[in-house]
């Protein structure tokens, strides 16, 4: 039997996995994480973008964060979103909505608060539309 860990990931609004992975992936603000069983323990800020739970037996969970916390124990990862849910039910044409808009905030270039904010949804909206993009490759296989 291989080695698990304990995986919690909730949003503001509900848990939404609990269960045992082989190893979890995710997208640190420093870069990517791959957290194995016995892993040191560790804080840190995610970014928007997806976070996979490889399952015991053998299966891939996919879900979008649209950034949080981070927090690996030995035997417990805590992913703490603002937003989180299943890849598999992303909307993308939300999706691709919410990018337009972006797009079109940072081309008007109007307040440095507003620049901001239009940033921020672009790279929210670019990591759902990666997800769903990653989730159909591996649907495809």
């Amino acid at each position: 039997m291989s080695m698990t860990v304990h995986v919690d990931i909730v949003s503001a609004e509900a848990e939404i996995f609990s269960g045992a992975a082989k190893m979890v992936h995710a997208s640190g603000e420093m870069g990517d994480l791959g957290i194995l069983p016995r892993h040191a323990p560790l804080l840190t800020k995610l970014k928007p973008g997806e976070v996979r739970v490889e399952r015991p037996d053998g299966e891939e969970e996919f879900y979008y964060v649209s950034g949080g916390m981070l927090e690996v124990l030995p035997h417990c990862i805590t992913v703490l979103a603002d937003t989180a849910t299943r890849a598999k039910d992303l909307d993308e044409a939300a999706a691709k909505q919410a990018k337009e808009r972006a797009e079109q905030s940072l081309r008007d270039k109007q307040g440095e608060i507003e620049l901001a904010q239009a940033e921020r949804e672009l790279a929210e909206a670019m990591a759902q539309l990666q997800a769903i993009q990653k989730l159909r490759k591996k649907a495809g296989r």
